[in-house]
């Protein structure tokens, strides 16, 4: 017996008009690797490898050609257990997160029978994990479409993005909302992406919350000393996201959060590393009492499933950032089911999954 590994190429068309900080994108490519054993070749485990063009460290000409690479001494392997999930982060080169994070749960997924069951824990099981709701970038009366819509289906955390537009007028879209629901009511994430400036962000911050807000992440462009003294004086608790990508290293973990000292980390499977980098990562948050939580960095629903029972590993209470399994016209029919501001599995839902 051994393994066999290949991979195929999807490109996913977005819904609507999908404008983030780094401009209009009119689709997402992924390529997802699939396992099985050559005695049984029935039985097929699969993930999602998906970098993200401008920001994943991986996204880079030669992404395919170390896919490929990596399949090869995949296929040189006799069988497949826990211990061989463990050494993934040893088998992909450094720097490449989504590759590490698609060859665990393709082998994961193998190991629990290639049901698109990852973990057997209470996901699977029909355990619900609050989420919230994600608005896109637009005009005001677009955001504003987005924003009653999401309350109506029952949300009760949504997340905005500050900065990439007209300052002003996200203030009014934020003056909108508290001026219909209190802090109690809806609670109000903001997403930077490295907007503001040093000489801006303080007063930024300072108007922003006026709007009572939970969060901000990425206030500031990573790399940037200012964050330090930032995240001490800020009116707004900061959350990292961009900050973290790149630093696989433990170590470097431990000197970056012990140095800034953010209120929130936000993890990315695709981009930190894995579940296994993640993991590192919630070790390190929670020995330094320092918040996080899991996002879904525009994967499929073959990848979102597989963030949504890592997640569940966890005994989170706040809401996650896993709500993008709508966003895409060709989504890969799952039993994801987004209901009441949870997401969560409905097991008399089938995969149909063509690949």
């Amino acid at each position: 017996m051994a393994l066999r590994a290949s991979f195929t190429k999807k490109v996913f068309t977005f819904g609507f008009n999908a404008r983030t900080s780094r401009g209009l994108m009119p689709d997402k490519t992924s390529w997802f690797i699939k396992v099985y054993k050559d005695d049984d070749p029935h039985v097929v485990g699969i993930g999602e490898c998906g970098p993200l063009p401008g920001l994943s460290v991986d996204d880079r000409p030669d992404f395919e050609a170390v896919l490929e690479a990596v399949l090869c001494t995949i296929n040189k392997i006799q069988s497949v257990d826990n211990k061989l999930v463990d050494r993934v982060k040893e088998i992909v080169p450094p720097g490449f997160p989504s590759l590490v994070f698609g060859l665990e749960t393709a082998l994961l997924d193998l190991l629990q029978g290639g049901q698109r069951v990852i973990y057997q824990n209470g996901f699977v099981q029909g355990k619900r994990i609050p989420i919230n709701g994600l608005i896109w970038m637009g005009d005001f009366d677009f955001m504003i479409e987005q924003i009653d819509r999401k309350i109506t289906q029952g949300f009760r955390c949504i997340k905005l993005k500050v900065g990439g537009l007209d300052f002003d007028r996200e203030c009014e879209v934020l003056r909108y909302i508290r001026d219909r629901y209190t802090h109690e009511e809806v609670t109000i994430r903001l997403d930077a992406n490295g907007a503001f400036t040093p000489d801006n962000v303080l007063s930024r911050l300072e108007q922003l919350a006026m709007f009572a807000i939970h969060s901000i992440e990425q206030p500031l462009k990573p790399g940037l000393d200012a964050m330090e003294t930032l995240c001490q004086t800020s009116p707004i608790p900061v959350a990292l996201d961009e900050e973290l990508i790149g630093i696989e290293h433990q170590a470097d973990k431990i000197e970056l959060l012990e140095r800034i000292r953010p209120s929130y980390i936000i993890l990315k499977p695709s981009l930190h590393g894995g579940f296994a980098g993640c993991s590192e990562w919630i070790v390190v948050a929670e020995k330094y009492r320092i918040g996080w939580w899991i996002t879904s960095a525009l994967e499929s629903n073959i990848g979102l499933n597989a963030i949504c029972q890592f997640t569940s590993n966890y005994a989170v209470s706040i809401p996650q950032g896993l709500g993008t399994g709508g966003i895409y016209e060709n989504n890969i029919p799952s039993p994801l089911v987004v209901e009441a501001g949870e997401i969560f599995y409905a097991s008399e839902n089938s995969w149909n999954v063509n690949l």
